[in-house]
């Protein structure tokens, strides 16, 4: 699946950002993407339109998980976030929405970055504080990935083309296919 998104090149990185920053769960799927396209082509400055599409990728997934959230507002949240979660994240949100979205942008895996978001929508904190947030976030996440991508490059590229890494992906795609289903399914029960 990784080497599908490879192939699409600029394209594929904007559209895996998305979806991994929408409802779909797709652990490192987006990080080790943009690790392997700046890690083959070192030479030039592509690396900045990686990363700046990365982001772009990523504010779209926001947006769409923004529009549905705001709809259906706190009650609807708890089909997807449980209450403990959402109880826990209110008094960040209410308080310091950009702070709380943009460390859950810059954290990777396995903090619950979508959760975050949803919550966010949910309480209807104000959608350019949100999208502000993811976007400076992931360019700072990315930035930060380009660069030791940049510099540990070509150790990369043979680690990322190893066998090992290969059945983590499939493994990470197994799960995050897994996941994603019981989180349809759960929301689907709930409705």
């Amino acid at each position: 699946m990784l080497r599908f998104f490879l192939r699409l090149d600029v394209f594929g990185l904007f559209l895996l950002s998305a979806l991994d920053s929408s409802f779909l769960v797709l652990p490192f799927g987006n990080d080790i993407l943009l690790i392997a396209l700046v890690s083959s082509d070192r030479s030039s400055s592509k690396w900045i339109a990686y990363v700046l599409v990365s982001a772009l990728g990523s504010l779209v997934g926001v947006f769409v998980i923004d529009l549905l959230m705001r709809k259906t507002g706190e009650k609807g949240l708890e089909r997807f976030v449980s209450q403990r979660k959402i109880e826990k994240l209110k008094t960040k949100i209410e308080n310091k929405a950009w702070a709380t979205v943009f460390v859950a942008t810059v954290l990777p895996p396995p903090f619950p970055f979508t959760p975050v978001v949803m919550t966010a929508s949910a309480l209807q904190a104000p959608r350019g504080k949100i999208l502000a947030a993811v976007f400076v976030g992931r360019l700072v996440r990315c930035t930060t990935e380009a660069l030791l991508a940049l510099y540990f490059g070509r150790k990369l590229i043979a680690y990322i083309n190893s066998d090992i890494v290969s059945y983590l992906v499939y493994g990470l795609i197994a799960v995050a296919a897994v996941l994603s289903t019981l989180s349809l399914v759960t929301w689907l029960r709930r409705k």
